[in-house]
């Protein structure tokens, strides 16, 4: 494993009520010296949540995604809470967006995104045993909520709605775990 750079100087550069941008200034082991900007993500980082109704059906939300200006399909997910335990925010979120809250929670995985300028981390949580429990969120409009097959995902793909890379891979990883836990692999 590589020696870490040495941190010589962390600036901020740029702020808003959302974003943070910091200029890092570094020493490489070799004595060379560089200058990165990352994007500073929220300390606790996020939830997605692949809501599963029954084995092969999940819960998808249409949502407007401001970024690319338009429409998309994507799993449902949001910012965590200060000290809000991932499981909890994940429910709560559920509850929030889908309607649904879940008697069994899963921890899958940590991702993260552009990881070369971005400190940003999504907690990726298997939702099984849903239950019907709505609570008001921050959305600005009601979401659409989409089931979706496991077994149907060339369609999704095909659909050119959902592409969102986080929800691309969570699905994949909750397809396979379903598969194995019915022995298929």
């Amino acid at each position: 494993m590589p020696k870490k750079p040495q941190l010589l100087q962390a600036t901020v550069v740029a702020q808003t009520h959302v974003f943070k941008v910091e200029q890092l200034d570094l020493r490489f082991s070799n004595g060379v010296e560089v200058q990165y900007e990352r994007l500073i993500g929220s300390r606790d980082g996020a939830v997605l949540m692949i809501p599963m109704m029954d084995e092969q059906t999940v819960l998808l939300v249409r949502e407007y995604a401001a970024g690319v200006a338009d429409y998309q399909l994507m799993l449902p997910k949001g910012r965590i809470e200060r000290d809000e335990p991932p499981l909890d925010a994940a429910n709560r979120e559920m509850m929030e967006e889908i309607g649904y809250g879940a008697h069994k929670l899963t921890h899958l995985t940590t991702l993260t995104q552009a990881p070369s300028y971005q400190t940003h981390t999504t907690h990726i949580i298997l939702a099984e045993q849903l239950y019907p429990q709505k609570e008001q969120g921050d959305e600005p409009e009601p979401l659409e909520v989409v089931p979706w097959r496991l077994d149907n995902l060339p369609a999704l793909f095909a659909s050119g709605e959902f592409n969102e890379a986080r929800s691309v891979a969570a699905i994949y990883m909750a397809r396979e775990r379903m598969l194995a836990a019915q022995g298929v692999l």
